[in-house]
């Protein structure tokens, strides 16, 4: 996928296999997109966010955008973890962490950091948030300020 996206330019396009098919960004433009990268299907925090995420639900809705989670496990891993979890976000399978390298949320060691993207309905890339610490993730509010802003 080449270089690292800079927030202002056009976000990497990619397809990958997740809990509800094939899920290839270009197909959303016209929509904004938000990509939410997490550690692990079996992490706490990873939990407490996706769970966090399902209990908002009417937020989670009135966000007007397409949110999917992004790691590295299998497919098997990540429907195991919506239904322990009640996650209702699309997971994504990104497993040589092609995407997570183009989006600058990948490191080497741990895999996936936790990353927020943010991604316009003309598919440019206007928001990036790496936590830098894996104890904290964006609430429903902190994507609700992140859209808001575009």
């Amino acid at each position: 996928m080449g270089d690292v996206a800079e927030v202002g330019a056009p976000a990497p396009d990619f397809a990958l296999e997740g809990t509800s098919g094939t899920f290839r960004l270009s197909d959303h433009r016209g929509r904004r997109v938000v990509l939410l990268f997490y550690t692990l299907d079996r992490g706490a925090v990873c939990a407490r966010q996706f769970r966090s995420y399902a209990v908002s639900g009417t937020a989670m809705d009135d966000l007007d955008a397409t949110v999917v989670g992004i790691s590295g496990q299998s497919l098997e891993s990540h429907h195991r973890f919506q239904r322990r979890d009640g996650v209702t976000v699309p997971l994504l399978s990104d497993p040589d962490l092609a995407v997570a390298t183009a989006y600058g949320a990948a490191i080497p060691v741990v895999g996936t950091r936790r990353s927020v993207m943010v991604i316009d309905a003309e598919g440019v890339l206007r928001h990036r948030h790496v936590h830098p610490i894996g104890l904290s993730y964006a609430t429903v509010g902190d994507l609700r300020r992140a859209l808001d802003a575009l």
